[in-house]
């Protein structure tokens, strides 16, 4: 007669899977529930949605002409665009072992272009941007910039997570040419051209996008890179037959039928040897040339943008990838936060902006990446795509906005797990969820989401339970909101 086994004693068929090599013990491949295939197919899908900004990057940069009347050259950004960005995806993935990929901020990057090189050369701007990085660093490094993220409420961790979802959609319906702007007050936006989806990448966009949708919902496995691959090889017979061309001219002429960032095409010339001068050229002169009020002023925008950007799009990602805590904490979040701090000191070096985490990155996740390995994948992609620039433009990006969508789509599904039931937990969430996509800035979200909450908590009898901490970074969003009159006011 067999003994019955106690309770207690460990059932061999539940127990928790065994790594199946150092690979895989490294980056706890099998106890994440993922597997090495997954990862890669992750990795992939990441860059392919990312890649974009190796394009778009030096067109925003390169743009902006500074106080001494310099450009940066196109080709010198796009090439330290791929190298930053590989190199901080790589050192992400090894030190945080998280699927979050980095690249230039675009929030950022355009404030440096529009706003900052106005005042200051673009060795001084980059300059301001290390300074940025290194402030991140210092309370990454103390343990203040995680006292912050443990500060923040579930509620609004949760709220985070759906506003960068609505925020990544819309950014895709936006570069697809789903949504567009409408030159009027009221409505601001619509519907693709006059109302309609009059436009063949447009129509390319949402086929990409309903594959992807059913591929998904049936649970294919490389749905969205299916979709990806799909869509791209549809775009490129398409623009062989119809010539439809770009949508911006280099003469400045607009063609709505064409294609939004890059067209579809196979290039001619697939490799590219790198132009790496820009690395180094920094300085540290705006001090003097615009004094240190308005240089500190400059920086402060830039801490906070970058701050709490990287710390909203870190929430919604290690929530969508399954790896966060009930806190919302996610794993080695202290080495997580200092990387990405040397994310901004690197982007100022390399004069290719600050580098941060990519809310793109759940696209990889949507495909299974749950590790840093599928850091290591895409950021091989990207250092291979400083010699395959032009090739990096097959992909256009009406075709990587459809994965943006499903992306959104599922960083949703978190708002069933907050508690509408008390309004002041309603209405600060509302505000978060609802300022991002609005304002386009995830910090716009998450200020809104602070300064709402500590004020109608505490004035709905619940000021015992808000963290003093969140009461502080209230207040700092409140002069972050208020930065164009306090500039205004030292510059009188």
């Amino acid at each position: 007669m067999t003994t019955p086994r106690p309770d207690t004693e460990p059932r061999p068929d539940l127990a928790e899977p065994r790594p199946t090599g150092a690979l895989d013990r490294f980056f706890e491949i099998t106890r994440r529930g993922s597997t090495i295939p997954a990862e890669i197919r992750g990795g992939v899908v990441t860059f392919v949605t990312m890649a974009y900004i190796v394009i778009l990057n030096p067109i925003i940069l390169s743009g902006g002409t500074d106080v001494a009347g310099e450009n940066l050259g196109f080709a010198q950004v796009a090439a330290v665009t791929a190298l930053t960005a590989g190199v901080m995806t790589i050192l992400f993935g090894v030190v945080a072992r998280l699927p979050f990929a980095f690249a230039a901020g675009l929030g950022i990057n355009s404030f440096l272009a529009v706003s900052v090189v106005g005042q200051v050369t673009w060795a001084e701007a980059m300059g301001l941007v290390l300074v940025n990085g290194l402030i991140i660093v210092l309370l990454a490094a103390t343990g203040l910039r995680r006292l912050i993220f443990e500060a923040v409420p579930m509620p609004l961790k949760l709220a985070i997570t759906v506003g960068i979802g609505l925020f990544i959609a819309f950014i895709g319906f936006v570069d697809a040419g789903f949504v567009t702007a409408t030159g009027a007050s009221s409505p601001p936006v619509g519907l693709g051209v006059d109302g309609s989806v009059g436009t063949i990448p447009t129509v390319v966009f949402v086929v990409t996008l309903l594959l992807t949708g059913v591929l998904v919902a049936r649970r294919v496995k490389g749905g969205i890179l299916i979709g990806l691959l799909s869509g791209t090889v549809l775009a490129i017979v398409l623009e062989a037959i119809l010539d439809l061309g770009p949508k911006f001219g280099a003469d400045g002429s607009v063609n709505p039928q064409g294609w939004g960032l890059s067209v579809p095409e196979l290039p001619a010339q697939w490799v590219s040897l790198p132009d790496l001068s820009l690395v180094g050229q920094v300085s540290f002169g705006s001090f003097e040339r615009i004094g240190v009020l308005a240089a500190l002023m400059l920086v402060f925008t830039l801490v906070f943008t970058n701050f709490f950007d990287a710390l909203g799009t870190m929430t919604g990602l290690s929530k969508e990838a399954g790896v966060a805590d009930a806190k919302g904490e996610f794993p080695r979040l202290r080495s997580a936060l200092v990387v990405e701090g040397v994310g901004a000191v690197a982007g100022g070096f390399t004069s290719s902006s600050s580098n941060t985490v990519f809310i793109e990155s759940g696209s990889g996740i949507g495909e299974g990446a749950r590790t840093g390995l599928a850091n290591l994948v895409t950021g091989a992609l990207f250092l291979l795509a400083m010699f395959l620039t032009p090739l990096t433009s097959v992909v256009p990006s009406e075709v990587a906005a459809a994965a943006l969508v499903i992306v959104g789509a599922l960083m949703m599904s978190q708002i069933r797990e907050i508690d509408f039931g008390d309004f002041s937990v309603l209405l600060p969430v509302f505000l978060t969820v609802t300022v991002m996509p609005l304002t386009y800035s995830i910090a716009n979200g998450i200020g809104a989401g602070f300064i709402s909450w500590v004020i109608v908590r505490s004035l709905s009898g619940k000021a015992k339970e808000i963290s003093p901490l969140l009461w502080v970074v209230a207040a700092g969003f409140v002069i972050y909101f208020a930065r164009g009159p306090v500039e205004a006011l030292l510059a009188g």
